[in-house]
């Protein structure tokens, strides 16, 4: 038998579900697709949340989602932080092009300042 099983993990996963509203899982399906997605992302270089000396990454990613390390989002939950990581990003790319800007405007008004004391 595989430790922690599926119903133990699906516990885990939805103890934070209220009494009438909708559980985050509902299937084996969901736990091994969140697994699966990241157990990818330590094989692609993240950190494991969890001790995972000489271990499968697949391994890893369950013992992370058992203790609560991680966590399966919603449809919502996930539209969410879409959302705000696209807002974020748009804020960022407006903030460098400001800093672009003021900066090509203090090098114009010092080659203008460096002009002028040549010409004096």
């Amino acid at each position: 038998m595989i430790h922690p099983s599926y119903s133990e993990l699906m516990k885990v996963v939805n103890a934070d579900t209220e009494p009438g509203e909708a559980k985050v899982v509902n299937s084996r399906y969901s736990i091994v697709m969140a697994t699966s997605k990241r157990a990818r992302q330590i094989i692609a270089g993240d950190e494991p949340l969890v001790n995972g000396k000489d271990r499968k990454a697949l391994s890893i990613a369950v013992d992370e989602l058992n203790q609560g390390k991680i966590r399966i989002l919603t449809d919502e939950e996930e539209e969410a932080l879409k959302q705000e990581m696209a807002e974020a990003a748009d804020k960022t790319e407006e903030t460098v092009e400001a800093e672009e800007a003021e900066t090509t405007e203090e090098a114009a008004e010092e080659t203008e300042e460096a002009e002028e004391a040549e010409a004096e």
